[in-house]
């Protein structure tokens, strides 16, 4: 089976989880399948910035990026954040090779447009995962930042959840999981919904139960979803060690997000 596994950039915060995490998709691979992991790092970049003296802005959960902020961006995901989950895999003995989406064109890019503007924030326009074909028939781990270069020569902010649908998307995966920092999708009574149908998604948000980080999270999940995408589910980083067994047994943690 093919997985794609989004991870955030709070759980690379906390070394032994980044070690569970690691041992949990070594363990995929080693079932016979095929991972990539696609990774955002908004807490590094974050932290980052605040040592430049600049401060972060958000708007709907998406961050406004100046040219500085897109330079830094590009040196904190696809450089130290990127190895640091190649050499997690590696201490687990799985091979990993880490690029950034603008790698070998495996994704493209173009300007998002927003009202107000974002800056360089992009979305993906294209995709080409004989990158990712190569690196999976090899044996390895394709770990993929996500900025992405555009068809203007410039590179892109890449919101991560929506990288990791185009990924999903385009190499026909089976399953997609969001690895967060939240044990999942919380209804208006604040308990998580083990189950969300994406037609529950517009009341969810018209009162305001779902906002911030959570919509593009969940508008990627309905992307990949419409995409041919067998599975998704939204599972909290503490609980990686499930994985192996998403696909075979009754997972009681975080959110399964369903067409109907």
């Amino acid at each position: 089976m093919k997985f794609v596994v989004k991870l955030g950039g709070a759980a690379l915060e906390k070394p032994e989880l980044l070690t569970a995490i690691g041992k949990a998709i070594t363990d995929l691979v080693a079932d016979g399948n095929q991972v990539a992991i696609v990774h955002g790092g908004g807490v590094q970049l974050t932290k980052t910035l605040a040592l430049m003296g600049k401060k972060s802005e958000f708007i709907s959960g998406l961050r406004v990026t100046d040219a500085e902020t897109r330079d830094v961006a590009l040196m904190v995901l696809a450089g130290r954040v990127n190895k640091s989950l190649v050499a997690a895999l590696g201490q687990q003995g799985q091979s990993a090779v880490g690029i950034s989406g603008g790698d070998g064109h495996v994704f493209r890019a173009r300007k998002k447009k927003t009202t107000p503007d974002l800056g360089f924030v992009g979305e993906i326009a294209a995709t080409d995962p004989r990158w990712l074909d190569a690196i999976w028939k090899m044996g390895a781990v394709p770990v993929i930042s996500s900025i992405a270069l555009g068809f203007d020569g410039e590179y892109y902010n890449i919101n991560a959840d929506e990288m990791a649908a185009a990924c999903a998307i385009c190499t026909q995966a089976d399953a997609l999981v969001f690895l967060t920092d939240v044990p999942g999708v919380k209804g208006a009574d604040g308990s998580v919904m083990r189950w969300l149908s994406l037609k529950e998604i517009p009341a969810l948000e018209k009162q305001a139960v779902i906002s911030g980080g959570m919509l593009p999270k969940l508008n990627a999940c309905r992307d990949a979803l419409l995409g041919g995408v067998k599975r998704v589910r939204i599972l909290p980083a503490e609980a990686a060690a499930v994985l192996p067994d998403l696909c075979t047994s009754r997972v009681n943690d975080g959110t399964e997000v369903m067409v109907a």
